[in-house]
């Protein structure tokens, strides 16, 4: 009884991760597909990449959040959406905190892409690092998790 419960505890908890996280996914990268150009600004305005890049990230990383959405939602591909989900939130979380510390004025173009988003203040950072969260549990249990012995799990037999 106790496994079977243990068993239904970590399934909700991996559920609940998965539709928070595909959630934020899909919400963000649809508003960055909506408008590429503020997006293209917002990645522009971290200093971080090349300019040859800049373009490129604005047009693809939009389609990978909502693909790593979808893809979190509705359970499919969930080792590889939970590392890359991981990866990705560990890099802008990090890319945030490292322009706050330089004190650049910029926007995080995270959800709305636009500048009245406002300025990035710590607030916001932990907004993100909290999206951390739910991405490190599906990434912890999916590669690391011990298997639940079930009440029905099949038992080795011995010859």
């Amino acid at each position: 009884m106790v496994h079977a419960l243990r068993y239904s505890m970590i399934g909700l908890l991996n559920t609940g991760a998965r539709i928070v996280l595909g959630g934020i996914f899909v919400y963000a990268g649809y508003d960055k597909i909506l408008h590429p150009g503020a997006f293209a600004e917002a990645v522009f305005n971290y200093q971080l990449l090349p300019d040859f890049l800049i373009n490129l990230t604005a047009v693809v990383l939009p389609w990978l959040e909502v693909t790593l959405g979808v893809f979190l939602l509705i359970g499919i591909w969930i080792p590889g959406a939970a590392a890359l989900s991981t990866l990705l939130l560990t890099i802008f979380t990090t890319a945030m905190l490292f322009n706050f510390a330089r004190g650049l004025d910029i926007s995080c173009g995270c959800f709305p892409t636009s500048a009245s988003e406002g300025s990035m203040t710590i607030w916001t950072i932990l907004r993100d690092a909290v999206f951390l969260l739910p991405a490190g549990y599906l990434f912890v249990t999916t590669f690391f998790a011990m298997p639940v012995v079930g009440p029905r799990s099949p038992q080795k037999q011995e010859i």
